[in-house]
């Protein structure tokens, strides 16, 4: 392969892209100011389960990619990673380990192999627990991979408000420029969208200059439907991204989510020109996965959405197997698991 400039883009499978209404005025890198609360907008969405799966069901199997190309995408999905652990059991150590990770994700032999040694390639994000925010961002100095914290009584999101916000402003403090919150299932659970809108709100004017993403665990949302108003309101309230999970849930990310979120972010966008990212995050641990995620939003939003400042994969194992399929690519054998370590 020849060596690209820059991180490389995944080839463009043939098909349509879908674009923004011409009507509205697109605006790319201006973070999302958000909206008045506007409870027509949430009304309006409707979606359609089996209609949903049928087409999420057909994302793969239209959107194959082979050999080069395949690889090229694979690299791309690398760049797309929030690299994270979110154990009891976490250390600073462990931390440290998974930051050399993330600044090195790819063996270097792989990269050279595959013409990608110049790149400086890194994941998208480092992702863990408040307490661990300071060792990330000591691991992480001089390297450009952000550090998101998960806050607001992750994972359940029960805590009471004011030691959620305070946990927001203290990972901002140590240097969080994400912060990955949880919203209060049971606003959506009961329609209390006003409540859920000042809520998520009340995030993000904690959140200062670092970016917020609204995990919405749509796997306790109970119908996708309640998955597209959620996702309506956490954008209106000022969301920079909507993630569907915890990774707690029994169900976390699935497809036919991914379509009712994507199209809650190209509706947005639509209406107010402002760019939102999305994040799946829960169960997502093969290339090939990454691989139907990334052709997904590749139909449903467009090119933009294959790049990091609006997609991300929440994962802790996934950059295996893709480094694992990589190898392959340049070798034509299948190395073991443990060749490839997270960290």
């Amino acid at each position: 392969m020849t060596p690209p400039k820059s991180t490389p883009a995944p080839p463009a499978p043939p098909g349509p892209v879908a674009a923004p209404s011409a009507a509205s005025v697109d605006r790319p890198g201006v973070r999302n100011e958000g909206t008045p609360f506007d409870p027509g907008w949430i009304d309006e969405v409707r979606v359609n389960r089996s209609a949903s799966e049928r087409r999420a069901a057909t994302v793969a199997p239209r959107r194959s990619v082979k050999k080069a190309h395949q690889a090229a995408w694979l690299a791309r999905a690398v760049t797309l990673i929030d690299l994270t652990t979110l154990a009891g059991d976490d250390t600073p150590g462990r931390v440290r380990r998974l930051c050399a990770k993330a600044r090195r994700p790819v063996r270097d032999d792989l990269l050279d192999a595959l013409g990608l040694g110049d790149v400086g390639l890194t994941v998208g994000a480092v992702c863990v627990y408040p307490t661990m925010v300071p060792h990330a961002v000591a691991a992480l100095e001089g390297s450009g991979v952000p550090v998101a914290s998960v806050a607001t009584g992750f994972p359940a999101g029960l805590t009471p408000m004011e030691t959620r916000l305070a946990e927001v402003r203290w990972a901002v403090a140590e240097g969080a420029a994400e912060i990955d919150v949880v919203i209060t299932r049971a606003h959506a659970l009961r329609g209390d969208w006003r409540a859920l809108h000042d809520e998520v709100r009340a995030f993000r004017e904690a959140c200062g200059e670092a970016h917020l993403k609204a995990i919405l665990a749509t796997g306790e949302l109970g119908t996708l439907t309640r998955v597209g108003q959620a996702s309506m309101v956490a954008m209106m309230a000022g969301a920079d991204f909507v993630k569907t999970s915890t990774g707690k849930e029994p169900v976390n990310a699935t497809l036919e989510v991914g379509l009712t979120m994507a199209r809650a972010v190209r509706a947005y966008r639509e209406r107010t020109g402002f760019r939102v990212g999305f994040k799946p995050a829960g169960g997502i641990r093969k290339a090939k996965e990454a691989l139907a995620w990334l052709a997904l939003m590749k139909d449903e939003l467009g090119d933009p959405w294959l790049r990091a400042e609006l997609f991300r994969f929440g994962a802790s194992g996934l950059l295996g197997d893709i480094e694992r399929q990589l190898e392959h690519h340049v070798t034509g054998r299948y190395a073991a698991a443990h060749r490839h370590p997270s960290a």
